[in-house]
């Protein structure tokens, strides 16, 4: 029997058997909590657990399913008192061991709740001594049935928002204003922005995330100075990027918070709820788009919104799909049509993920592009014959770039799920398209122009969804991109041929990469791991690089890269594969990666031409913002511990330093008004494997879960 064929039989009983230990129920044990403590441990799981694992408790990106079959897989065999203890020792990921033992086991009691555990008169104790499958069944009693449908405060977790429902209070302008001598932003505008506004997700089309700006110097950067902070709603992750129009800077804060302000003041000139309220988990809404006269929202629950640039109206607001999904990626427009793609497709609903375009000027849904084949479309072979149900995953959670010329779009798709091979009843030869590939698409009408993948069947959450930057070097054109395995890779753009890829940070995942072709391979025990065995993996789910962009400085042809350095041991999980089953179906614990010194963050500058490393600059924190780089010579990044640094773009040598409220986090931008250049950094809260990497392997590290912000800068008058 071949190989393939053994993990097919295998995974195929292991199957069967898990459907068995579903399907028989335990005798139920005497109740284990009352239900006081049930009622406070939802109090304690809005405030502190319900933004990442959700209302109805199958969780989202990086946090599991806490209710049904998935979770019965995972811990009906286990003690309750272990549960309980996983709980007080490593939840709320952004500060573990904060919950008293009182709220942990109050938590704990709701979610034997939410499991079909009846209460009773004897109250939980840590010293629990039953198994969870004993008291549990996985499915809500009806008494919760209300709870188990909405849960929590609205809008919380993927659950599906129909138009206008689950919105704020107040829906619509909340503060009234008008931006004065507005300027419609043409095609142009967008094909060649003025050096003075920030009008696209990394404010060109290629993604340079660059500003040929220089009145700030790497000589006079030493004196800048604050001048106007904007407080930002606390509700949600904010990891966002203001766009910036004459003058005016919009930015969208969590729940959905639309706001105008005066770039030169701070004032604020409008503002709009677009709603839906969203609780504290780990997507922020990145970016919104600006074109004509209207701004451009990916909501958090999957709506499109555009709302008048001028004064805030909402013009209109169409649902991405009718399940339930959500939306981090930004938004770009090309021509006319605003393209975004989505996030929470780690369900198995049949439906997964796309990517879509809208008209500008309607809103009128005008394609989509698959990012897993439907069955019978090439590319659908690649997932061992699974039924469009128990397909998932394949996320693009980063808005794409654009080339004009070649008039073709690039973007990153995520890691398909469950995670691992094991969990998602794949081989390890199964390269589940188009799952960490890059695609090329012709944005008028959505076909696939070229794809290439680059981590065929990835099983560790090691995904390359990020930015795209397009370089032309000489007559080559070419598109840079780098993933969680830390790995820098080039393409050709018009043909998505490999160019080279060049390692940034140390990992362990592949035995060997061949870097001629492109082609890595993993690890022999990694191909012949367990369920329920952990293995070492270097990176961690953190990701040797993440969300937080690179910079092309072009003057320099320096891509400038923030990178993390943690490891992890991971270990796979069984799924439920009936129902709406799906998720993660993993854990993980993270640990230091070798040779780092204990320094996650690392910034560091390539050379487009030759790959090679020209200088890099290493901390105990990492890095929690995008990478800005301008004309003036320097290089801005902000980090976990409050910090925001300037660096000689050059050499590396750090010119200016200071610190924010909380963590810096998102998008920096920087942008012109009345001959002045101003820059504007943001602090933020919020996120998934970048924030509890360091909450484990740095706790000395502190910073206050409150006060995002907007922090603008310039130099003296």
């Amino acid at each position: 029997m071949n190989k393939p064929a053994r993990f097919i039989l295998s995974i195929t009983l292991a199957a069967a058997a898990v459907a068995i230990l579903v399907a028989q129920a335990p005798p139920r044990s005497a109740p284990a909590f009352t239900a006081a403590q049930a009622q406070a441990g939802q109090g304690v799981y809005d405030q502190n657990c319900g933004g990442c694992h959700g209302a109805n408790f199958q969780g989202s990106g990086d946090a599991p399913a806490l209710s049904g079959g998935t979770f019965l897989l995972q811990w009906r065999n286990r003690m309750v008192s272990e549960l309980f203890g996983h709980i007080l020792q490593t939840m709320p990921p952004n500060a573990p061991g904060s919950l008293s033992e009182a709220a942990a086991l109050n938590v704990t009691a709701y979610i034997l709740q939410r499991n079909g555990a009846q209460p009773g008169p004897q109250a939980l104790t840590a010293a629990a001594a039953m198994q969870v499958g004993s008291i549990a069944t996985g499915q809500a009693p009806p008494a919760n049935a209300a709870t188990a449908a909405g849960g929590g405060r609205a809008g919380r977790g993927p659950a599906p928002v129909a138009r206008g429902a689950g919105a704020s209070t107040t829906r619509g302008v909340s503060v009234e204003g008008e931006v004065k001598n507005y300027v419609p932003v043409t095609a142009e505008m967008l094909k060649n922005p003025p050096a003075s506004d920030w009008l696209i997700f990394g404010r060109n089309y290629q993604r340079h995330s660059y500003s040929p700006l220089n009145q700030i110097t790497k000589d006079n950067v030493k004196n800048l100075q604050l001048k106007w902070t904007w407080a930002i709603n606390d509700s949600g992750a904010n990891q966002t990027t203001p766009i910036v129009h004459n003058g005016v800077i919009y930015i969208a804060s969590p729940s959905n918070i639309v706001q105008a302000l005066d770039g030169k003041t701070g004032d604020l000139i409008w503002e709009t709820r677009v709603g839906p309220d969203q609780a504290p988990g780990y997507g922020g809404i990145r970016a919104m788009a600006i074109a004509e006269d209207k701004i451009f929202l990916p909501a958090s629950n999957a709506h499109i919104v555009a709302l008048d640039a001028r004064n805030g109206k909402i013009l209109w607001d169409t649902p991405q799909s009718d399940k339930p999904r959500a939306n981090t990626s930004g938004a770009i427009v090309i021509g006319d049509k605003v393209l975004t793609g989505l996030t929470n497709c780690d369900r198995f609903d049949g439906e997964g993920c796309y990517i879509s375009a809208y008209d500008i000027h309607t809103g009128k849904q005008l394609w989509r592009f698959y990012t897993i084949p439907r069955e019978g479309q090439p590319g659908s072979e690649t997932w061992n014959n699974l039924p469009m149900n128990n397909r998932a995953g394949a996320e693009t959670w980063i808005t794409g770039s654009y080339d004009p010329d070649l008039n073709l779009t690039y973007w990153g798709v995520a890691q398909s799920k469950p995670w691992n091979f094991l969990s998602r009843h794949t081989t390890p030869y199964d390269k589940t398209l188009y799952a960490n590939s890059t695609v090329a698409l012709n944005p008028d009408t959505g076909k696939l122009s070229w794809y290439f993948q680059h981590i065929p069947g990835e099983s560790f959450d090691l995904d390359e969804v990020f930015e795209r930057i397009l370089v032309d070097i000489g007559d080559q054109k070419v598109s840079f991109n780098a993933g969680k395995t830390g790995l820098l890779w080039k393409l050709d753009r018009r043909t998505g041929k490999y160019l080279g890829g060049k390692q940034m940070v140390m990992q362990n995942v592949w035995e060997s990469f061949d870097f001629a072709t492109g082609t890595p391979k993993y690890r022999t025990d990694l191909l012949e791991m367990q369920v329920g065995k952990p293995v070492n993996v270097c990176p961690s789910t953190e990701g040797g690089h993440n969300w937080q962009a690179m910079s092309y400085n072009q003057p320099s042809g320096l891509l400038i890269a923030p990178l993390s350095q943690s490891c992890m041991n991971f270990t796979a999980r069984e799924v439920d594969f009936s129902g709406s089953g799906g998720g993660i179906g993993a854990d993980r614990t993270f640990a230091p990666m070798p040779g780092s010194n204990g320094n996650m963050g690392k910034l560091a500058a390539y050379d487009v031409k030759t790959m090679n490393e020209v200088w890099k600059y290493e901390q105990r924190g990492p890095f929690l913002t995008a990478a800005l780089s301008t004309a003036g010579g320097w290089v801005l990044v902000g980090d976990v511990n409050r910090y925001v640094h300037i660096l000689d773009v050059a050499t590396g040598k750090v010119l200016w330093e200071t610190r924010l409220g909380t963590s810096a986090q998102g998008f920096p931008v920087t942008y012109n008004v009345d001959g002045k250049q101003y820059i504007a950094v943001m602090a933020g809260l919020g996120g998934g494997s970048p924030r509890q990497a360091p909450t484990a392997l740095a706790p000395e590290i502190k910073f206050p879960q409150n006060g995002q912000a907007l922090y603008v800068f310039a130099l003296p008058q």
